[in-house]
């Protein structure tokens, strides 16, 4: 934890004899100071950070503590404090972060952002932000302004995540990405502009699509197991329960408040607050999902209870390992994780010919081709909800579909 405080340094002796009063950072066992104007004639008027014995005694210390004060302030206000080393930290206090063009910091509007996503519990992707962060300033050592972001920085900031960093190409596109994303939100805020783009001259792969959908018949194996063991059970069920509500998130399902409710009514927690005109998504729940619900919703809250106390990040990587598990005991031969039911989902959707803007509607993707009039249609409520049923009937009944899928694939095969 950083600290402040009042010190003076009787080494540092200027030549008239007197003694500048400095504020003390400590950080990680290290101390930096920063230098104020207000000086002592002597180490005895300097007691417990206050001068004494002076006159003016009582003026300079309501002025050194309105400094302090300030500098606290601005120290309170760093979310990512542990990714500083001291140094570090004497330099963001010292930075001006106003919104002078020349004078905005990456960091300084990393942190501003880093602490938006806190406060809507963005956490997940705030994190992500918070390592590139750390390793950006790594590579700049310390503090580095917007404005004197260049291609040749950027291309410099590759090949040290690459080379110094090694880190995968996957990992890397994505620290890339976060990178243009803070300097894209301080071209947003006037905070910088460029002649040219830092990134005009490197290109940033996209990610490879997650081959994780399953077959029908390994599907049907998961939908038919009745485990006794409760880690099993509730693997099986949230993973069911998210392939019956069109492939919803855990994190939003996790949410979600059932009580004398027929529908389902939420915006994906990754899409709040990037756009206007949120895409709500309203599905009815059908009937293979509410024993589930039943099983497992809390009565008094209404969301889904299994009655442990893990943060989300550690009752997630607790769902994946009973996944896993579960796989190996159904002889499942491929790759099975909570995100195959959103996969496997939309994979069942497009063989059954439902058109992609349904699927994206119950996917919760955006569709960009929508105009103004479709955001207050009812259509797609309807359309999502004809087509969970037909996917679910599906896989209750596949050998009544088996033909259907066959002839389109041969037509789409045709088409190509």
């Amino acid at each position: 934890m950083a600290t402040l405080k009042l010190a003076i340094t009787p080494d540092k002796v200027a030549k008239d004899g007197t003694h500048k009063i400095r504020i003390a950072l400590g950080h990680k066992s290290t101390t930096r100071y920063i230098v104020t104007r207000f000086k002592v004639n002597s180490l005895s008027q300097f007691k417990n950070g206050q001068v004494v014995k002076r006159p003016d005694a009582a003026l300079i210390n309501t002025k050194l503590r309105n400094i302090l004060n300030e500098y606290q302030e601005k120290l309170d206000s760093i979310k990512c404090i542990q990714m500083y080393d001291c140094k570090q930290l004497r330099e963001i206090l010292l930075s001006n972060t106003s919104t002078d063009q020349t004078a905005a910091t990456f960091q300084a509007v990393a942190n501003t952002y880093i602490t938006e996503l806190m406060e809507e519990k963005r956490e997940s992707y705030a994190k992500l932000l918070e390592r590139n962060c750390r390793y950006f300033t790594e590579f700049t050592k310390g503090e580095f302004l917007l404005s004197d972001i260049s291609p040749e920085i950027i291309n410099n900031y590759a090949r040290f995540l690459r080379n110094t960093k090694r880190i995968g190409e996957t990992t890397l596109n994505m620290m890339m990405s976060r990178t243009r994303t803070i300097i894209n939100r301080g071209i947003k805020k006037q905070l910088v502009k460029y002649d040219i783009s830092p990134f005009a001259y490197y290109s940033i792969k996209g990610s490879p699509i997650r081959e994780v959908d399953i077959t029908i018949q390994n599907l049907i194996k998961i939908k038919n197991y009745t485990p006794k063991e409760k880690k099993l059970r509730v693997a099986r069920d949230l993973f069911m329960l998210s392939f019956y509500l069109g492939g919803i998130n855990l994190a939003d399902l996790l949410n979600l408040d059932f009580r004398k409710t027929e529908v389902i009514d939420y915006i994906r927690k990754k899409a709040r607050n990037l756009k206007q005109g949120e895409q709500r998504i309203i599905i009815p729940i059908p009937e293979s999902a509410k024993p589930i619900i039943k099983e497992w919703m809390n009565k008094n809250t209404g969301k889904l209870d299994f009655g442990y106390k893990f943060t989300y990040s550690n009752f997630y990587r607790y769902l994946t390992r009973n996944l896993n598990e579960m796989a190996d005991i159904l002889d499942i031969n491929q790759k099975v994780v909570y995100y195959s039911a959103r996969k496997t989902f939309a994979q069942f959707a497009s063989e059954l010919g439902i058109p992609d803007g349904v699927i994206d509607y119950c996917l919760g993707h955006s569709d960009k081709n929508r105009g103004i009039i479709r955001y207050y249609t009812k259509v797609k409520q309807k359309q999502a909800e004809i087509a969970i049923n037909r996917v679910i009937d599906y896989v209750n009944n596949p050998d009544k579909y088996k033909d259907y899928i066959e002839m389109r694939a041969d037509i789409m095969l045709m088409k190509g």
